[in-house]
C-alpha cells in the first residue's frame, strides 16, 4: 500500500494565539489618568495577568503611559498601564511591572478563575 500523503503544514494557515495568559470577564468602572486627556472613566472588559481591556468614549493614544484605577474582588487597584491597542472604542492596556499591584492582579485573576470555571463562563 502507498502511504497516504499528508497535507503539507503551511505557515501562513497556521493560527497561533499570542496570548499567554488567559482573559477573565471582569466588568467594572475603570478611570483613566492620560496626561494628554485628563481623568477619563469607562468600563473594563476582561482582564489577566499582563493587562485590562476597557471601554472608553475620548480618544487616548496607542503608547502613551497611563494610570489606571479600578476595584478588584481584592480591592482598589492604582496601577500604571501603555496603551497597546485599540479597536474603536476597546482599549487593551498592558500593566508596567509593580510588584505591591502584581500579587493583587494575580489574585484576582486566580478567584475570577475559580468563579467563572463555576459558572461555566471561560
Amino acid at each position: 500500500m502507498e502511504a497516504q500523503k499528508q497535507p503539507e503544514a503551511r505557515p501562513d494557515r497556521v493560527l497561533i494565539d499570542k496570548r499567554h495568559q488567559p482573559r477573565f470577564k471582569l466588568e467594572v468602572k475603570i478611570v483613566v489618568n492620560s496626561r494628554t486627556c485628563g481623568l477619563l472613566k469607562g468600563q473594563t472588559v476582561d482582564i489577566s495577568e499582563p493587562g485590562i481591556s476597557a471601554l472608553l468614549r475620548i480618544e487616548v493614544s496607542v503608547g502613551e503611559l497611563v494610570e489606571l484605577e479600578f476595584t478588584s474582588p481584592f480591592g482598589l487597584v492604582t496601577i500604571y498601564a501603555m496603551v497597546r491597542q485599540r479597536n474603536a472604542f476597546r482599549y487593551g492596556f498592558q500593566f508596567v511591572e509593580s510588584i505591591s499591584t502584581k500579587a493583587i492582579i494575580q489574585s484576582t485573576c486566580r478567584r475570577l478563575a475559580v468563579e467563572q470555571t463555576l459558572l461555566g463562563e471561560i
